[in-house]
């Protein structure tokens, strides 16, 4: 049984994660609430999940740091400081981030890989994601997580090749682009479809979340690994051992 602590532990997503410790056996042994300081806490806990907010990555890192225990990193939004922190951090403890801890979205992002690297360039690629009204960032990093899983499968930057801001006259559609489109309402959890349009043919790649709690069931399997690894920088991928 493994001591579990969770950084921003009374919104959604923590609520979630802490039924999914429960379940799998383990102990929910700390929670601090969003912009709250860890670092006296995490000494009790085996390792930390931390689904909270850009803003507080900083602190989270560090405290998780000192505490020599391993983070996984589940929120959204990151910028290009982020993943600098989360790199510097990586030398010390071992890192999990992901843009979705869901085990069914980590296939879906090893399928789309593997069909971006035998389709051509003549294979056009769009990204289709649809969450909640309350969310707040777009594309969502699951959207972003495919992107890049076919940006990398053809040799490219996904911030060279994404195209999110269609309006108006576009003109026509750029070959090798990455469009992305986004949809916010209701209460969905998350779905998201990837779509390779060929000459008169098409393939789509689809994964839709039916609740919360299986973003919180993959969050506890990756907690588990990652608990006893080396530092280093790890993924859902490296979980699923793909």
């Amino acid at each position: 049984m493994a001591q579990f602590g969770i950084i921003g532990h009374k919104g959604r997503m923590g609520l979630a994660i802490s039924v999914a410790i429960e379940e799998a056996g383990h102990e929910f042994r700390v929670g601090v609430d969003m912009g709250g300081d860890p670092t006296p806490l995490l000494d009790q806990c085996d390792v930390v999940v931390d689904f909270s907010s850009p803003d507080a990555l900083e602190t989270n890192l560090k405290a998780a740091r000192t505490a020599g225990i391993p983070i996984l990193i589940g929120t959204t939004g990151l910028e290009k400081e982020h993943f600098v922190m989360l790199a510097e951090t990586a030398n010390t403890i071992p890192v999990l981030q992901t843009g979705n801890t869901s085990l069914g979205v980590t296939l879906l992002a090893h399928l789309v890989k593997e069909a971006a690297a035998k389709l051509g360039p003549d294979w056009d690629i769009e990204v289709l994601e649809m969450h909640h009204r309350m969310k707040v960032d777009a594309p969502s990093g699951t959207a972003k997580l495919l992107g890049e899983a076919a940006a990398q499968a053809r040799g490219v930057n996904l911030s060279d090749a994404m195209d999110s801001g269609r309006h108006g006259q576009t003109g026509a559609r750029t070959e090798g682009d990455i469009g992305f489109a986004t949809l916010r309402g209701g209460t969905v959890a998350g779905d998201h479809s990837v779509i390779f349009a060929g000459n008169e043919e098409r393939i789509t790649l689809s994964h839709a979340a039916e609740n919360r709690m299986i973003f919180a069931r993959g969050a506890v399997r990756g907690a588990e690994w990652l608990i006893g690894k080396d530092a280093g920088r790890y993924t859902m991928n490296d979980v699923l051992g793909l």
